[in-house]
């Protein structure tokens, strides 16, 4: 960890209470000839770790503060994993999914803070997003297809590879930036990643062109950024919180949609309760599978790394849209 820097008195007693050692000053040098030999990155959950190996390589030491099989939405961060912000050399979050970590970095002296929610744009997505979202409701005028806009700004950018470069590019910028010693490597891996996450959009693009359906249930509204990328429409149980539980008119509402539409799969996924998903497949004679959206990778999901996880997602999905 790098040991630089001056923290505030709240800090300090946690430190004392843990049994740290006192901290030292900030120096000038460059930002990863501190204590250690590595240039000390937190990542506030699996998405920005992932950025931070694969932009860092070996010059970056990366911990999370969301443990594989948490949640992280639902993440509260501890005394301990406080000072571990304070200590770092640069911290990376996505601003707006785990009020725990904004409040921590709002209040940290780390030097580097890069927010992955300012290399994007983010939209405000509802229970039904995608690109056939408007035509889809046009279609089911006077049907009773009725719209629960639990949303807001989404922050599941990761899920759309493309957005996923943005922030790919604007991290490596910031690595670069802090630790310019580095800086060579950083822009060769940033590159590397790009392009490869260029591949894989192009893997979704030519999976997802010709299909039987569009539409697609999720457990929640994880998945309108690759909804929309590649024309598709994400119908949403519940809204960006994974936790909140849907009305029975909105459970009646995907019942009749699955049926017009053509809908055979009612995806869930890993982290969170599978019930509600089940119960509604069965009810409306479903099948469920998963659709990872990646928050964590634990020993169920599909694949050791994004990639591998989003190749099975794509499998998953051409599978329940019925690829021709």
């Amino acid at each position: 960890m790098n040991v630089r820097r001056l923290i505030p008195g709240t800090a300090v007693a946690a430190a004392t209470a843990l049994g740290l050692a006192t901290l030292s000053a900030c120096s000038d040098e460059s930002a990863a000839a501190g204590n250690t030999e590595k240039f000390d990155v937190v990542a506030s959950f699996y998405p920005m770790a992932f950025l931070a190996e694969r932009i860092g390589g070996d010059h970056v030491k990366v911990s999370s503060l969301t443990q594989p099989g948490q949640e992280p939405h639902d993440l509260e961060l501890s005394a301990k994993q406080r000072v571990q912000v304070e200590e770092a050399d640069a911290v990376l979050y996505l601003k707006n999914l785990q009020p725990s970590v904004d409040d921590t970095v709002a209040q940290a002296g780390v030097k580097t803070k890069i927010d992955a929610a300012e290399l994007t744009s983010l939209e405000e997505h509802g229970t039904e997003v995608g690109g056939h979202a408007a035509e889809h409701e046009e279609e089911h005028e006077g049907e009773g297809h009725e719209h629960e806009e639990e949303g807001g700004l989404d922050p599941h950018v990761w899920l759309d590879p493309v957005k996923y470069a943005e922030v790919a590019k604007g991290v490596g910028a910031a690595f670069e930036k802090a630790d310019p010693d580095h800086a060579a490597d950083y822009k060769k891996n940033t590159a590397a990643l790009v392009s490869e996450l260029g591949a894989l959009n192009t893997k979704f693009e030519t999976g997802l062109a010709n299909t039987k359906t569009k539409v697609f249930i999720t457990t929640h509204a994880a998945f309108g950024y690759l909804a929309e990328r590649y024309g598709l429409t994400e119908e949403a149980i519940s809204g960006l919180d994974p936790e909140s539980e849907p009305s029975a008119a909105r459970v009646k509402d995907l019942e009749k949609m699955a049926e017009a539409d053509g809908v055979t799969t009612v995806f869930y996924e890993t982290l969170v309760s599978d019930r509600t998903a089940k119960t509604i497949a069965k009810d409306a004679g479903l099948k469920t599978d998963v659709l990872d959206p990646i928050e964590g990778i634990t020993e169920k999901s599909r694949g050791k790394d994004y990639f591998a996880v989003q190749e099975a997602n794509l499998k998953a999905l051409q599978a329940a849209l019925g690829t021709k």
